[in-house]
């Protein structure tokens, strides 16, 4: 959580302002029961407090008989005896008493019907006329009580958007930020990381869960807090309004506390399970859905089917495990609530009966309750969500604690990379074994290739020659000895600018949705439109792309599904030549092309080796006869090393392996 809240620091004022809304928007809900309250005390049972008599200018006066009356305070307060009248209701009628002292009028308002009787005596009942003009304040005050609680509503509404609209605004801004935060720091991760963490698990990360830690920012934080005051707000009104009637409200809070409490362990329980679920099921599907060719060639569509099945049910349960802790404790706060509410309505009903409690008042409480459960059950949910979100928070900081074991140098030698390659000694393993040693791929391997070069390495699968072409581009660290680029030991270049000035051709080529310019350039807006027709051209690859329905602008599906392999690797040919590297690096790329096509593609690579330093990797011994050097590999090591024709006088493993080819041909 302190973590988190680093992210609010740019928008500190923003929380700040937001924070006092909430205040206000609860004095807003607090108040308005009271206005119903008031109301209900001194207008609509108005006839409870007596009238003076006063002059025709004074405030609220109204006429009666001969003499006029009044409500007003002011009045009231400096009224003689005598001076008093007070409404009286019997048997659904009403009465006026006159001339009355102060000490009767307060009597009357609590007199039993016997008594009233006595005072009214033989007198008429009023009329409907001659009532509504008495009560004409009441009816005054009822109108402006409900133009203040409309008011209030509106006050109400309008801090809510407000504040909902800052929020959310802050939350989007908090959830962008960390979204690029995560995205960036996946790209500077080494490959290691992504040889091990399914994609499944990263595109849960990015997406799912930095928009679970957006309901933190922009809801549960704000609602927390505004809850906790509401409730204290709340509290503090009932006690001030009434002591006994407060205590009576809060006998069955602490029903509520082990509720909540159960609650929140089975709901931190749920959600974990949940989020774990999700991510294993986007994790199954990203790796089935880029593997569906494999599984319609061999026809195992029920199978995956079932196993996404099984996937699938297991989030069900764990969402319906979720939706039933919530369907259980709602009902429970619910009808502690309604508990609550009727032991208030007994003893209030009881207390108004015997004239200790107005009914305003008892309005008041009787809302207060129903609203007083509503914070309480939604901070336990909040404690749920919160739960949520936190465990969201946790995965995306595991990715970030993630560290690169591919570090740049502090200060990195600032070198013009012209294409010398040297390797001393060179060992290197990808795994550690469980007793600290090493499973070495590359044992005591040296070489120098010189600017403009052309070497080539073959050997049998496992030999080491990928490994070689990987840390060249220092995509993984040695552990002993050293690789030196221009006479400069890799280590002290920086990587962005060591595989900016490699160009690597692999025999697998990865297109991305867009367009045919776009897997030209990368989106690397310094190649132009025409550099990237001149590379296109070069490579041969010009040709295909005009006679496609948009030429250069033709949209490629994901992966260049629709694109023949040939056109594909013509593709990554001239997006290596359009970022004109000095060091090109060729990993088996003609393994997978027909012949007419390996034509044009070797037209390409003679324009793409042209000047660079070039290292190819191929098991087609066709492809490679005319490098400067062969250097052939056998089980980690260099076994041989030459020409095409002085390897095959040395009687060893290469004129096997050329003679092994030639007998196939």
């Amino acid at each position: 959580m302190k973590r988190l809240l680093t992210y609010l620091k740019p928008h500190k004022w923003v929380m700040t302002a937001a924070t006092t809304l909430v205040l206000f928007i609860i004095v807003v809900e607090l108040y308005r029961p009271v206005i119903i309250g008031d109301a209900i005390d001194n207008y609509i049972n108005g006839y409870y407090l007596p009238y003076a008599v006063t002059t025709e200018d004074a405030p609220g006066a109204v006429p009666y008989g001969s003499v006029y009356l009044t409500k007003d305070p002011s009045v009231l307060e400096n009224a003689s005896d005598g001076d008093y009248y007070q409404l009286l209701l019997y048997n659904d009628r009403y009465y006026m008493a006159e001339e009355l002292s102060a000490e009767e009028c307060e009597r009357l308002g609590s007199a039993s019907p016997e008594t009233i009787a006595r005072y009214i005596g033989d007198a008429p009942p009023l009329g409907r006329v001659e009532l509504a003009s008495l009560r004409h304040y009441d009816f005054t005050g009822i109108l402006a009580a409900a133009a203040l609680y409309l008011l209030m509503l509106l006050l109400g509404f309008v801090l809510n958007a407000a504040d909902t609209w800052m929020l959310q605004k802050m939350g989007q801004k908090i959830i962008y930020r960390m979204r690029e935060e995560v995205f960036t720091h996946i790209h500077s991760l080494s490959l290691g990381f992504f040889n091990t963490t399914p994609v499944g698990k990263l595109v849960t990360r990015v997406s799912n869960d930095t928009e679970a830690v957006n309901e933190l920012f922009t809801t549960i934080l704000v609602k927390l807090f505004k809850n906790i005051v509401k409730i204290l707000g709340y509290a503090v009104v009932m006690i001030s309004i009434d002591t006994r009637m407060a205590g009576i409200s809060f006998l069955l809070l602490p029903l509520v506390a082990v509720l909540t409490f159960f609650f929140r362990f089975l709901s931190r329980k749920a959600y974990q399970i949940t989020r774990t679920k999700i991510t294993e099921l986007n994790t199954f599907l990203s790796e089935h859905i880029s593997g569906m060719r494999l599984i319609q060639i061999f026809a195992r569509e029920k199978e995956k089917y079932a196993q996404f099945e099984k996937k699938s049910g297991e989030l069900f349960a764990a969402n319906w495990r979720e939706v039933m802790t919530f369907a259980i404790f709602r009902p429970s706060i619910y009808f502690v609530s309604v508990l609550a509410m009727i032991l208030v309505i007994g003893v209030g009903s009881s207390s108004v009966l015997n004239g200790t409690l107005s009914l305003g008042t008892l309005f008041i409480f009787i809302t207060y309750i129903g609203s007083f459960f509503e914070p309480i059950q939604e901070l336990a949910e909040q404690f749920g969500t919160l739960q949520s979100s936190l465990a969201s928070a946790e995965k995306i900081f595991s990715i970030l604690d993630e560290q690169p074991e591919i570090v740049n140098p502090p200060h990195p030698v600032d070198v013009a990379i012209r294409g010398r390659i040297e390797f001393k000694h060179v060992w290197f393993a990808y795994e550690k074994n469980a007793d600290g040693s090493y499973n070495y791929i590359l044992k005591d391997v040296s070489f120098v290739i010189e600017p403009g070069e052309r070497i080539a390495f073959v050997g049998a699968t496992g030999a080491g020659k990928s490994s070689i072409l990987n840390l060249i581009g220092r995509y993984f660290d040695i552990q002993k000895g050293e690789i030196l680029i221009d006479g400069v030991n890799i280590r002290d270049i920086d990587t962005r600018v060591l595989r900016r000035a490699i160009g690597q051709v692999q025999q697998d080529v990865f297109l991305f949705t867009g367009d045919i310019k776009g897997n030209i350039t990368l989106g690397n807006e310094a190649i132009s439109l025409e550099a990237a027709k001149r590379a296109a051209m070069i490579v041969n690859a010009d040709d295909f792309i005009q006679k496609l329905p948009g030429g250069y602008d033709e949209p490629v599906t994901e992966r260049g599904s629709t694109l023949s392999a040939g056109q594909r690797q013509l593709l990554s040919f001239a997006r290596t030549l359009a970022y004109d590297p000095a060091i090109l690096v060729l990993d088996e790329a003609t393994a997978n092309i027909d012949t007419e096509t390996e034509g044009m593609i070797t037209g390409a690579l003679e324009h793409l080796m042209r000047g660079r330093t070039t290292i190819m990797v191929a098991h087609r011994l066709s492809t490679i006869q005319h490098a400067d050097t062969i250097i052939v590999m056998h089980h980690g090591r260099i076994e041989e090393s030459g020409t095409h024709q002085e390897l095959l006088g040395q009687n060893g493993i290469y004129k096997k392996l050329y003679e092994l080819q030639l007998a196939d041909t």
